[in-house]
């Protein structure tokens, strides 16, 4: 699963590799928590018929479009990959609303006796990577936009590999940069088409090491949530 991530890359670096036209507006986030609001890009067509990539602020946990109302239910922060295509809560924004919500780290959890140890997980070279992502937009008023409309987000999961999985059986599905155009593809409401890109990424190219429990808590988003208190562990 994922419940807390990172997002330090600067602007220029985000626009860049996710081909945005614009700068995205953010400020450097070390403890992003579910409910927070979380950038993300999605892909529209333009008036000349042009596929164009956008960023957007959206609150983490997914809030249905049928939705009776803005505040009940539960708001999922992840949904499994495999099923989502057919799930009442996910099937049309997998159709229809895909997002990436990139990032550059998250945190996973080990349990250690009584205690649940927090670890940083990362590209091997601390890279800017991608979620894959699903997007809904609420209205208070169907059909019209109004300022109690709600923008929300879920993080694809997928089967944990090697590395993930002495400490969860799940693991958020990061996108190859190669897929990144077929995943936002608007165009695409085939849900079998773009599902197979939803798979584990392999072990070896990604690295963790175990950090403070300053991380537990949300209101903490600091350069120490990351700091590790080992060396960096690769997969072997």
């Amino acid at each position: 699963m994922c419940g807390r991530y990172t997002l330090r890359t600067n602007p220029q670096r985000i626009a860049e590799q996710f081909e945005l036209a614009e700068l995205p507006l953010l400020t450097v986030r070390y403890n992003i928590a579910p409910s927070q609001s979380v950038g993300a890009i999605y892909a529209t067509r333009n008036s000349s018929g042009s596929i164009v990539r956008r960023w957007a602020e959206f609150s983490w946990g997914l809030l249905p479009a049928w939705s009776e109302s803005s505040t009940g239910g539960q708001r999922p922060i992840n949904a499994r990959s495999e099923t989502a295509a057919e799930k009442p809560t996910f099937r049309e924004a997998f159709r229809r609303r895909r997002c990436l919500i990139p990032a550059d780290g998250f945190y996973e959890w080990r349990r250690e006796g009584k205690e649940r140890e927090p670890f940083y997980f990362t590209l091997r070279d601390e890279g800017l990577f991608a979620f894959a992502g699903l997007f809904e937009i609420w209205q208070a008023v169907p059909g019209q936009a109004s300022p109690d409309d709600v923008a929300s987000c879920t993080i694809l999961t997928t089967e944990a590999n090697g590395l993930l999985r002495e400490f969860h059986d799940r693991m958020p599905v990061i996108l190859e940069p190669q897929d990144y155009a077929a995943w936002l593809d608007p165009t695409v409401e085939d849900a079998a088409r773009v599902q197979p890109l939803c798979r584990s990424l392999d072990a070896e190219k990604m690295q963790h090491w175990p950090v403070s429990q300053r991380v537990n808590g949300p209101k903490r988003d600091e350069p120490e949530c990351i700091r590790p208190f080992r060396q960096p562990r690769l997969f072997d």
